[in-house]
């Protein structure tokens, strides 16, 4: 029997993600015996967050579906892929191709941290000496499966590395509760023994464990955890080296993003790579045709805010300007949105997402492929967020709540009087609130999908009304991915599929 220890060491390649951590290049490694320090535990752990930044996940197949499938989005080439399109529309079926390129994806980062927890255990070193290392492997299987979950529901569940073709084969789905208690488990561990800062927001520390626990706690409506995790970052901000940052447009601008203590964790590219590893595809993805601004070659006029997003985002809001490009270049002169179509058919009259594109930095391919954006997976602006929604849930109405909300507020005026400060709002008004909150703060960020999901709120956003109007969403249906159909051929076990794909 091949040894699938091999394979996935061999996926373990050069971090042309990573620019802040160190790049090693890794070719042909037996796995047997590799484990000899805990320098050799952070490689792997480095290999999972190559992956992250590669093509097949946070480049492109993984991170456009999200984007797509929220009502903040819509496709504007309709020439593009169909595979892109279906998940716009609500059309995915189970041989759709970005779900078939980034679950094996998903898969090798995991792989990657059990090889890590598994060598770093075996070394028989003191916890206080190889736990901290192990810890950022816990981290990243925790982060893979919390995206796996919510997307697929019941899924294949794998601690430890896989040994033997035959048992690959025959793996079995673990229940969705089975799949959030390791979550948070894994979580827990990290939380222990991570550091309370790192050099990198590339890299995990204390405060981004508890930050997602608070999250996870959020997505599964356990509210008193979920404030409770978000206090233990909260109460101690200072200690974990956070506050946001002072202005909002510098956590989109590659020059001022290492600078900042807002980002907890973001997956991290360098404007350079080899092959898919490090190729960043959301300035091309997001970009206005033949738009010269940035001299970045345009765009490809792809995933474009709603019509909506512009007309009911209020315009004193200083995010509402960061998040948007509401003209671009043409021959030199600067023109309207309502014009784009004029200069290539493949635009739509709408403004365009600008948080991808205005601030790239140096680039390692055409139309801002490769850039050196680092894209946040959590910010602690959503932690104080995640605080007020939590807190509303328990105990309605106090002061707490809305300070949270006011705090990120406060940045949103840049000089304006909008928006106001929350006060006095019930329950069902603050909770409202501060869903839109979210829309707003984490505009384009992939967030909303996942809102929409957790609160159940596909029926009323893709409705005549909504930001969208998606008549083919199917609450039955669509609030999860179809498992693909190509792993369901190679393992039977996994049956059945998900509802009504």
């Amino acid at each position: 029997m091949k040894n699938l220890k091999y394979l996935i060491l061999l996926l373990v390649l050069p971090i042309m993600g990573c620019s802040d951590l160190e790049e090693e290049p890794i070719s042909l490694l037996s796995p047997n015996g590799f484990f000899q320090s805990v320098e050799d535990v952070q490689t792997v752990i480095n290999g999972s967050y190559g992956n992250m930044a590669e093509e097949a996940f946070w480049g492109r197949k993984f991170s456009l579906p999200l984007l797509l499938r929220s009502d903040m989005a819509v496709i504007g080439d309709q020439g593009t892929a169909g595979r892109r399109k279906d998940h716009d529309t609500f059309s995915v079926t189970d041989d759709n191709g970005m779900i078939t390129a980034f679950w094996p994806r998903a898969y090798q980062v995991i792989a990657g941290a059990n090889e890590a927890i598994a060598g770093g255990n075996g070394l028989g070193l003191e916890p206080e000496t190889i736990n901290p290392t192990v810890a950022q492997a816990h981290f990243v299987r925790a982060y893979m499966y919390f995206h796996l979950v919510r997307l697929f529901g019941d899924i294949p569940y794998l601690d430890k590395p896989v040994d033997v073709i035959s048992e690959a084969n025959q793996i079995l789905k673990t229940s969705e509760a089975d799949v959030y208690a390791n979550i948070i488990a894994d979580l827990e561990f990290a939380k222990q023994w991570l550091p309370d800062t790192q050099p990198s927001s590339g890299l995990p520390s204390k405060a981004t464990a508890a930050g997602y626990l608070s999250l996870v706690y959020l997505t599964l409506n356990e509210f008193q955890n979920a404030y409770d995790e978000s206090q233990f970052v909260i109460k101690d901000e200072a200690k974990f080296g956070l506050g946001l940052a002072a202005d909002f447009q510098d956590l989109f601008n590659a020059s001022a993003q290492a600078s900042l203590n807002e980002i907890m964790f973001s997956i991290d590219y360098n404007g350079f790579r080899s092959g898919n590893f490090g190729q960043d595809y959301m300035p091309a993805l997001t970009g206005i045709r033949a738009n010269e601004a940035g001299d970045i070659g345009g765009g490809w006029s792809v995933a474009v805010p709603s019509i909506e997003v512009y007309n009911r985002w209020d315009g004193r809001d200083y995010r509402k300007a960061v998040s948007l490009d509401t003209t671009a270049i043409f021959g030199g002169v600067q023109d309207g949105f309502m014009n784009f179509p004029t200069y290539d058919a493949r635009n739509i009259s709408s403004p365009y997402i600008a948080k991808y594109t205005r601030f790239i930095g140096q680039t390692a391919n055409g139309n801002g492929r490769g850039s050196e954006l680092n894209y946040a997976q959590m910010r602690y602006a959503e932690v104080l967020l995640i605080a007020a929604e939590a807190l509303n849930e328990i105990t309605p109405g106090t002061t707490e709540a809305d300070g949270y909300v006011n705090r990120v507020r406060a940045r949103a005026r840049n000089g304006s009087n909008f928006p106001a400060d929350v006060s006095g709002l019930s329950q069902t008004d603050f909770r409202t609130m501060i869903l839109e909150e979210r829309r707003w703060e984490l505009a384009f960020e992939f967030k909303r999908w996942y809102d929409i999901k957790r609160r159940q709120l596909g029926n009323t956003a893709f409705a005549p009304g909504g930001f969208e109007d998606r008549p083919n969403f199917s609450a039955t249906r669509d609030y999860l991915y179809p498992l693909p159909n190509d792993e369901l051929a190679r393992n039977p076990n996994l049956e059945p599929q998900n509802p009504n794909y």
